[in-house]
């Protein structure tokens, strides 16, 4: 038996950038980090060979890889070519809370599934290909900033090149500094969950559009996202909340759908009480809601959003990784 996981992640700013209607023209950036909150999955070979099973929020048995119901199982299971396997899934927090949990899901299982096969696969196969698998092959709406924070780990910078190439500058924190952010940020469950596809489409399109006031506000998150790099560059982290109030709000124009109303009452209730700023993280509509709050004002935000989960997290620093190998064994073939 093989198990890996995969981390979620919290971006900061520059989301949509990596959009490639935008950054084939453009160019895009963006600044996030992975939490320590993961998808983890195992793989072992099946008692009956010739049978798949998978274990997630379904349970599924096949004999071919192309009678799985489930996109992104289906879809590499068929690449490699892999049968005879079941693999389990789980995960620290639920799909549609705007943590990239698809992309952790993907980045995981190739990783989980070279492992198996016994390939070692460096951190750039694993954006890359993941985003070969959701992009090009399954024609998800999405970016690539997902991909490669699940695969790389930490904070990083991503530049977004026009010919389709990922730049990845890790933005190296000390032990303390870590610290420090972790407890200048917190983070709420609005308990709303939605799929990112129709708000991405329509955030595309409007920037594909080009020349608008929407391409304008994209092109102002990339200005804030080099802002926000150096300030992290010269330990300068409170700035990260003027930084999220200023990106939110622009990143409310994007499309309709990223924001409502109810979101809108809870980030205004949390200004009052001392944010200094903040976002919705993911593509917008639900998830959770991230603020910059100095510590003595915690106390404060955590009444003021009192109905709201408030989640505990620390940052990851490993990225994918394979947990556990154990013993390596194939059945006999039939002489």
């Amino acid at each position: 038996m093989i198990f890996a996981r995969a981390p979620f992640r919290v971006s900061f700013c520059g989301g949509g950038s990596d959009i490639s209607s935008f950054y084939e023209n453009h160019g895009g950036c963006v600044i996030s980090t992975t939490i320590n909150k993961y998808v983890y999955l195992s793989v072992h070979p099946t008692f009956m060979s010739q049978n798949i099973i998978l274990k997630y929020s379904q349970s599924e048995v096949v004999r071919d890889p192309s009678e799985i119901k489930h996109s992104i199982f289906r879809q590499v299971l068929s690449d490699m070519d892999i049968r005879g396997v079941e693999i389990d899934s789980q995960a620290d927090i639920p799909t549609g809370t705007g943590l990239g949990s698809s992309s952790s899901f993907t980045v995981c299982l190739l990783h989980l599934l070279n492992a198996y096969r016994g390939k070692l696969v460096s951190k750039e196969y694993l954006a890359s290909e993941a985003c070969n698998v959701e992009i090009n092959k399954l024609k998800n709406p999405i970016g690539k900033q997902d991909q490669y924070a699940a695969a790389y780990g930490g904070m990083n910078y991503y530049k977004f090149n026009k010919d389709g190439t990922v730049y990845v500058e890790p933005l190296l924190l000390t032990g303390d500094d870590r610290k420090y952010l972790e407890s200048h940020i917190m983070m709420f469950y609005t308990g709303m969950t939605r799929s990112a596809s129709d708000i991405l489409k329509e955030q595309k399109n409007n920037i594909a559009a080009g020349g608008g006031a929407k391409e304008r506000n994209q092109l102002e998150l990339c200005r804030l996202t080099e802002q926000l790099k150096d300030y992290i560059i010269n330990k300068d982290f409170d700035k990260l909340g003027e930084i999220l109030d200023e990106s939110w709000r622009l990143k409310k124009s994007l499309a309709s759908g990223i924001s409502n109303p109810e979101i809108d009452e809870m980030y205004g209730a949390a200004l009052d009480a001392g944010a200094m700023g903040g976002k919705l993280l993911g593509a917008g509509g639900g998830g959770f809601l991230l603020f910059y709050v100095k510590p003595d004002n915690r106390e404060k935000i955590r009444y003021a959003l009192r109905n709201l989960p408030c989640m505990r997290f620390g940052f990851d620093t490993k990225g994918s990784c394979i947990l556990y190998v154990g013993d390596n064994f194939r059945w006999e073939e039939n002489q």
